[in-house]
């Protein structure tokens, strides 16, 4: 389809951004590589009369890594993740979930500020932030402000960004232990039907922390406190697996759509999970 009539701005800094933004309000979107909210305009599902491409503002196409954290920009792409070999020896888990996204076509493209800031709850990115724990910067007339991804997302395509914000920043402590990122879709370029984002640390033959997220499965990304908990102090055993599997079956609310009916989305979510848990343990 064709979106309905827009007018596109394409400004030179975030003065000339946010003031796009306080002149149109809700009105007005802003774009990073555009494959979250592009598709979405096409459909009719999005209404912007006023469009605002970021890609001539300067100062969010960085990867930045410290001794303790990793600062990406918003107009980082995922092929810029996927070839910064510092970045994939220091958070693999990066790499790993950007090289499942879509095709290379899209991940030339798209950018995470776009994947995580558009509140869809079938993106990738959403879920892996909040398993890293990662918080988000956003700049506003007021100034900035960090919001954890694990309290970022409300509902689908709703998030604590307000209307006259930018994404600029996501900040991810250094990631520790073993990782994974398991995606079960059904060809290439789909969503997910399910996804999942695993960190644990073991020390010896035990978990002593672990972090669990799953993607696509209610309508905000969902950071499972209590599938987490279920793996700490255990060796990771069938029992602390099919505990884990559990609790996540607790906190998801799949819906059924052309991906499949409820049950079956709950049987792959399991699966996924399992997976990826076992993964993770295995490199940890």
């Amino acid at each position: 389809m064709i979106p309905a009539a827009f007018e596109y701005y394409r400004p030179k800094d975030m003065d000339g951004v946010l003031s796009i933004l306080e002149e149109h309000g809700d009105d007005a979107r802003v774009m990073a590589g555009g494959h979250s909210l592009i598709p979405m305009m096409k459909l009719r599902m999005a209404d912007v009369p006023h469009l605002i491409d970021l890609q001539d503002v300067g100062g969010m196409s960085d990867i930045e890594l410290t001794a303790d954290s990793i600062r990406i920009g918003a107009l980082v792409t995922q092929a810029d993740i996927i070839d910064h070999a510092r970045l994939a020896a220091a958070a693999p888990i990066l790499r790993e979930a950007a090289l499942q996204i879509a095709d290379p076509q899209v991940r030339y493209m798209g950018t995470i500020g776009g994947n995580v800031a558009n509140g869809d709850p079938g993106n990738d990115m959403p879920g892996l932030m909040q398993c890293l724990n990662a918080s988000f910067t956003v700049v506003g007339a007021d100034g900035e402000r960090d919001i954890p991804a694990r309290e970022f997302y409300e509902a689908a395509y709703m998030t604590a960004r307000e209307d006259e914000e930018v994404l600029t920043t996501v900040t991810i402590p250094l990631p520790k232990g073993g990782y994974a990122y398991e995606k079960q879709k059904r060809k290439i370029g789909d969503y997910a039907t399910a996804a999942a984002a695993v960190q644990i640390v073991k020390d010896g033959s035990n978990c002593v922390s672990a972090s669990i997220a799953m993607t696509n499965l209610s309508d905000t990304p969902i950071y499972s406190e209590d599938a987490s908990a279920a793996l700490v102090g255990t060796a990771v055993d069938a029992a602390a697996l099919d505990a884990a599997v559990a609790a996540m079956l607790e906190d998801i609310d799949p819906t059924e759509d052309n991906r499949g009916p409820i049950a079956f989305k709950n049987h792959v979510a399991g699966v996924i999970l399992r997976r990826a848990i076992t993964r993770a343990w295995s490199r940890a």
